[in-house]
């Protein structure tokens, strides 16, 4: 099973290109193809795993200037490592959810396109909502969470004295931002992506 994410810029005449900021920001996570600039001011990339789809969808509203097109599906074998030279519903799927993500003007542009699209309107909801949580963060808040690492027990003391403040300044952080109820409801979201593959059913073309 394959996610493609399709993620193109808002703003790039206010702001100038931001598409390699990006692609340095996921580079760390494991992919099937690597990230990489497709055309202009956007940014694709595949991988095969959910939960990777939902922590590059979220890096990328972490941004805030991105819409972000997630499809699931298949692509053509075998994979090439230029995503320009890919083709599959997969790529499809995910033209579509970034097209309608750029259209709806939510302020989390997020959209996710399967071929159970019921499943996937359930998947593109959640991933909103975390989307919410990620994007009104302060720089402050993240200077924070960045050090932290989801399960882990008793590194608040431990990021508290590396940043030189309180614990009870870095509780605080945690809760205003949410940080536990996101990493409990990621694999939530991971799971509905799993599911909006649904049957082997294909997508009609647009008309």
């Amino acid at each position: 099973m394959l996610f493609v994410l399709t993620i193109n810029q808002r703003d790039s005449r206010d702001v100038g290109d931001q598409v390699p900021e990006l692609i340095r920001a996921l580079r760390q996570l494991p992919t099937v193809v690597a990230f990489q600039r497709s055309v202009g001011d956007e940014v694709q990339g595949v991988v095969d795993s959910a939960s990777t789809a939902v922590d590059a969808a979220l890096v990328a509203i972490r941004h805030h200037r991105w819409h972000v097109g997630i499809g699931v599906g298949p692509l053509g074998l075998p994979v090439p490592e230029n995503i320009l030279e890919a083709d599959g519903f997969g790529l499809v799927y995910a033209r579509r959810a970034v097209d309608r993500a750029r259209k709806t003007g939510e302020r989390i542009p997020l959209a996710v396109d399967g071929p159970d699209a019921d499943v996937a309107a359930e998947a593109e909801a959640v991933l909103r909502l975390l989307g919410q949580i990620v994007y009104t963060r302060t720089s402050a808040e993240w200077n924070i969470l960045d050090l932290m690492t989801p399960g882990a027990r008793g590194q608040q003391k431990l990021v508290a004295r590396e940043l030189g403040v309180s614990s009870q300044a870095v509780s605080k952080a945690v809760i205003r931002s949410h940080w536990v109820e996101e990493w409990a409801t990621r694999p939530a979201a991971a799971r509905l992506l799993d599911l909006t593959y649904g049957p082997t059913s294909l997508p009609v073309a647009a008309g």
